[in-house]
């Protein structure tokens, strides 16, 4: 064959081939914005999904009394055994940008918390502190962890502290990050709930807005549909998010780890944000005093971030439990 109508073939087919890739492209642009216009709750769980397959994490479940845990699990199979706990009006998914950081050294367990995700939620139970760590003590049994590490955010840290100090058997560490169930200084968000309304309530974008700049330093641009997507479930969960919230702030309640850090016998790592305008960063002052029978205290302070450092600033977050837990 001359090499005129070899050349013209070679040029078809390319030709060909580049229509064909250029109608997939398009076909799934647009089946992304229809997504996103119609269904971003679709888009988003798609999002989470991957990035949990992405950082080898398995979505995992198991059933313990009346609740049904659902948690991932993933990392260094023979790893030390490293449980994260997500906060208030949160799900393991809050965990997912630290985590990735985590999972070569750790065997990670990222659980929804009882009531929130897709674990069980019992209309009429207790989803306060003393009740969540009975169900957090019947789930590590369970799992038959043995020896492992405990990490709390907020109000996980709360639920973390408290499980440290009533069952220190096997509680190898402790990390503490921007952790409620302490006293800090009082500052604008405390003032908005003594005022009978809640910040996580949100109705309307500019209310998510609001919510974002108490949770970030600088808040992720999040799309509007996307936006839609947070506000829709804050309506849905309302009546559990307040009843929770109204468990977790009465005056038995809002300090209830401050009297018990002297139960804590494992070494203790507290991570905070300088700018966390929930919780405040002289609530480390609570903890430091209070831990008189941890036998190592250790510190994190990061700048530039607020309430949401395992968001801002995954990796810091990462290096600082990585460099307490495993290192003497």
């Amino acid at each position: 064959m001359a090499k005129g109508p070899v050349r013209n073939v070679v040029l078809a087919r390319v030709a060909f081939r580049l229509k064909v890739l250029g109608g997939v492209a398009i076909a799934l642009a647009v089946i992304g914005l229809g997504t996103y216009l119609l269904a971003p709750k679709v888009l988003l769980q798609g999002a989470i999904a991957w990035q949990t397959w992405r950082d080898g994490l398995h979505q995992r479940s198991i059933q313990v009394g009346a609740t049904r845990w659902v948690y991932l699990e993933g990392g260094k199979k023979n790893g030390p055994p490293l449980v994260l706990l997500h906060g208030y009006g949160g799900t393991y998914a809050d965990w997912l940008t630290t985590a990735k950081y985590l999972t070569g050294n750790f065997r990670l367990i990222i659980p929804d918390l009882p009531g929130w995700g897709a674990s069980t939620r019992l209309p009429d139970a207790d989803y306060g502190y003393t009740a969540q760590v009975e169900r957090l003590h019947g789930f590590i049994d369970a799992l038959q962890l043995g020896e492992f590490a405990l990490v709390g955010h907020s109000m996980g840290g709360a639920i973390a502290g408290l499980y440290a100090a009533r069952y220190p058997k096997n509680v190898a560490a402790l990390v503490l990050i921007d952790s409620a169930g302490v006293k800090f200084k009082q500052n604008a968000f405390v003032r908005e709930l003594e005022t009978g309304r809640s910040p996580f309530d949100i109705d309307n974008r500019a209310q998510f807005k609001h919510l974002e700049t108490l949770l970030f330093a600088k808040p992720p641009k999040v799309p509007p549909r996307m936006q839609d997507v947070f506000i829709d479930r804050s309506e849905h969960n309302r009546a559990f998010y307040d009843r929770v919230l109204r468990e977790l702030t009465t005056p038995a309640a809002r300090y209830a780890l401050q009297p018990k850090l002297p139960d804590i016998t494992a070494p203790t790592l507290s991570i905070w944000c300088t700018g966390d305008a929930v919780i405040d960063v002289s609530a480390l002052t609570a903890i430091r005093t209070g831990l008189t029978h941890s036998p190592n205290i250790g510190v994190t302070e990061l700048n530039g971030c607020g309430h949401m450092s395992i968001m801002e600033k995954p990796r810091e977050v990462a290096q600082s439990i990585t460099h307490f837990v495993l290192l003497p």
